[in-house]
């Protein structure tokens, strides 16, 4: 990043355009944000040892105006060393590994018919699908990653035996060390559920201390009545919604209305009482848009739909 753009910056005098790009330079990096606080701790010790230059010589000026130019040197040679050693110290903070500073969470909000892949400070690396709220720290503490998700998530977790990978949810949280594995946990919907493609997972409920259910790879746990239930993998199609590819495996049609109100944040409503023992299979690309998906599945199902673009709802007939 350019020093002249970033000092914009911490002064204050970038455009809104500048500040945009700073700050997904900063977040795309840890090593950014070391760069930038390393040159911020130098420009504000730079603008106190001015502050103090300012005030030293206004006050020799004042009370010893019959002293030499020679002092006044000494003072500007004396602020020179100070900015030396500032510099040096920026130097040290921008090479050395171990320098830490605070903890930032950060938070990202997936729009409906949308998705999003970002890698965190441990090489751990998440894909979040729609209507998916993720927060994290810009850096791990030193014994444990914790993350907070509402919505849907697959992990690809670095593996580090000494700090568990957690992932915090409305009503259960998921620890593993090292791991990949798909979690669907939106708040308020009732629904949780767990698939495991590699690796272990336990499954603890929030706030409880007690040992929590280890499910083994190629298993699913979700909630039933409030009970956690283990069962095989059956179909792996579903996790292809990474790739932007909505998958519905023999489907009754509420469960398939249900997705496709969440995924496009929209309101089904469904007058017609045979569709809903309509049994649908097929994949559909996010992108292509729910009216596209309908009309597909009308080739195979009898039945007649209309949008209201204004009240954000599909009456189904």
């Amino acid at each position: 990043m350019n020093t002249e753009l970033l000092q914009k910056y911490i002064e204050g005098s970038s455009s809104e355009t500048e500040k945009v790009t700073i700050t997904k330079w900063l977040d795309s990096d840890p090593k950014h944000m070391k760069e930038f606080l390393a040159l911020r701790k130098l420009h504000d010790i730079t603008i106190w040892q001015t502050s103090l230059a300012d005030k030293k010589i206004k006050k020799s000026s004042e009370k010893h105006s019959n002293r030499s130019w020679k002092y006044i040197y000494i003072e500007v040679f004396k602020i020179a060393a100070i900015l030396l050693v500032a510099i040096l110290i920026s130097q040290y903070f921008l090479s050395e590994p171990s320098v830490k500073y605070p903890v930032a969470m950060q938070t990202i909000n997936i729009p409906a018919g949308q998705r999003a892949e970002i890698t965190l400070a441990d090489g751990t690396k998440v894909w979040l699908n729609a209507k998916t709220t993720f927060t994290f720290p810009n850096q791990f503490s030193e014994k444990t990653r914790e993350v907070k998700l509402d919505g849907e998530g697959f992990f690809e977790v670095t593996s580090n035996k000494s700090k568990p990978f957690i992932v915090k949810t409305e009503k259960y949280d998921i620890k593993v060390l090292g791991t990949k594995f798909n979690l669907m946990a939106y708040r308020g919907k009732g629904i949780f559920e767990t698939s495991l493609l590699e690796g272990s997972v336990e499954v603890i409920k929030s706030g409880d201390s007690k040992d929590g259910i280890m499910i083994k790879p190629d298993e699913q746990i979700f909630e039933k009545n409030n009970r956690l239930v283990i069962v095989p993998i059956v179909h792996m199609n579903h996790f292809l919604w990474k790739e932007g590819i909505i998958s519905f495996n023999d489907e009754i049609f509420p469960e398939l209305v249900n997705k496709l109100e969440l995924y496009f944040d929209l309101k089904i409503k469904v007058k017609n009482a045979k569709i809903m023992n309509y049994r649908c299979t097929g994949k559909f690309r996010t992108k292509d848009g729910v009216e596209h998906i309908l009309k597909v599945l009308q080739l195979s199902n009898k039945f007649s739909f209309k949008i209201d673009d204004k009240l954000n709802i599909i009456t189904i007939e």
